[in-house]
C-alpha cells in the first residue's frame, strides 16, 4: 500500500442506536455520555424497555476514523475480527465500500454490537457486547501485517485487553509507523492510569484525548495546562473542546483549530473519531496543522447532523472538495 497508508487496530462492531430519554437512563444508572461492557442479554433488555426503533449502522472507534479517511480519498486499512453471521456481513460490506482494505478475522462468536442511547442533548451512553472483536488473534499482529503503515490507529479500548494493547503498539513501531492514540473515554482512562504513561511514553506519537479524558489523564481542567501535561513525551497531542473547537500541540507550539458553526447536532456518535479521521489524513498527507485541524472539524460536524457514525456520500463529496482549496 502507498506509504501514506492509515491502519487502524480496533473492535470490529456494529453500532444499534436508540434515541431516548435522560430519565430512561437514569433508571440504568448509567452515568451519561460513558461507556459499560455489558453481556448481549443485557443489551436486549435496554433495547426491549425502549420504544423506540432501534439505527443499526457499522461502528467502532478505530473502524468510524478509518472508513472516514477512506471516504476522504486517503489510502486506509482496518484490522479485526468479526462474527461469521449477517452483522459481520454488514460490517465488512460497509468496510469495503468505503474504500477501505479490511483485515478480518471470522468467528463463530457473534459479531460484537455497541448499544448507544442518545439523549435530547445528543449525547450518546454506550452499552458494548465485544463479541467476536475480542478474539483478535495477538500472535498474528505483526509487523509484517502493518507494512507500509504510516500512521496505526490504535483503538483506546484497548486498554481494555492490554495484551492486545502491546502487540498493537510494538507491531506499529515494528512496521516504522506512528502511533496514535485516542484515549477513547473517561472510563478507559481511569481504569488504565497504572500503564497509561509508561505506554504514552515509550510507543505513543499521537495522543488525543475530549475534555473529560484529558481531566482524567493530566489531571487538569485548565485547557492550557491540559494540552501542557498531554504533550509530554509525544511528537502530536491534541485536546478536544467540543463546540468551541480544539487544541493540537506540536513542535513547542499550540495551535487553536476553530469549530464548524452550523445547526445543532443530532447525535454526537462518532464526532471524535470523525474528527481523527480528517486530522490523521492531514498529517498523513503532509497537510499543515491549519489544515488538518480544520479538516477534522468539518468531519466531526457533519457526522453531528445524522443518526450514527456513517456520514452520507453526497456530504462526503463536499467534504473532499474543501481538501483542494
Amino acid at each position: 500500500m502507498p506509504s501514506n497508508t492509515i491502519t487502524g487496530i480496533g473492535s470490529a462492531l456494529v453500532d444499534v442506536l436508540i434515541n431516548e430519554t435522560d430519565e430512561f437512563l437514569q433508571k440504568l444508572n448509567k452515568e451519561k455520555g460513558g461507556m459499560t461492557y455489558v453481556t448481549a442479554d443485557e443489551q436486549q433488555f435496554i433495547i426491549s424497555a425502549s420504544s423506540r426503533t432501534p439505527v443499526i449502522v457499522p461502528g467502532g472507534a478505530a473502524c468510524n476514523t478509518i472508513l472516514g479517511v477512506g471516504n476522504l480519498g486517503g489510502s486506509a486499512r482496518f484490522i479485526g475480527a468479526r462474527g461469521k453471521d449477517e452483522y459481520g456481513d454488514i460490517f465488512e460490506k460497509k468496510v469495503r465500500e468505503s474504500r477501505v482494505e479490511p483485515v478480518l478475522s471470522s468467528f463463530d462468536a457473534p459479531t460484537g454490537k455497541v448499544l448507544s442511547v442518545v439523549t435530547p442533548d445528543a449525547q450518546r451512553s454506550m452499552f458494548t457486547d465485544l463479541g467476536a472483536s475480542s478474539l483478535l488473534d495477538i500472535a498474528g499482529l505483526t509487523g509484517q501485517l502493518l507494512s507500509g503503515t504510516a500512521i496505526a490507529l490504535v483503538e483506546g479500548y484497548l486498554l481494555f485487553n492490554r495484551d492486545l494493547m502491546m502487540a498493537a503498539v510494538k507491531a506499529a513501531k515494528d512496521a516504522g509507523a506512528l502511533v496514535a492514540l485516542d484515549l477513547a473515554s473517561f472510563e478507559v482512562v481511569n481504569a488504565s492510569k497504572d500503564i497509561l504513561p509508561d505506554l504514552v511514553r515509550e510507543y505513543v506519537d499521537i495522543l488525543i484525548a475530549n475534555e473529560d479524558e484529558a481531566k482524567a489523564y493530566t489531571g487538569e481542567s485548565d485547557e492550557s495546562a491540559a494540552i501542557e501535561k498531554l504533550s509530554v513525551d509525544v511528537t502530536y497531542a491534541v485536546l478536544k473542546v467540543g463546540s468551541r473547537g480544539s487544541y493540537v500541540w506540536h513542535n513547542s507550539a499550540v495551535t487553536r483549530i476553530e469549530p464548524v458553526i452550523g445547526n445543532d447536532p443530532v447525535d454526537t456518535t462518532g464526532a471524535g473519531d470523525l474528527w481523527a479521521a480528517g486530522f490523521l489524513y492531514g498529517i498523513a498527507n503532509g497537510c499543515s496543522i491549519e489544515k488538518s485541524g480544520r479538516l477534522g472539524s468539518i468531519c466531526g460536524y457533519e457526522v453531528c447532523q445524522v443518526m450514527g457514525a456513517q456520514i452520507p456520500g453526497q456530504v462526503w463529496e463536499r467534504i473532499r472538495s474543501t481538501i483542494i482549496e
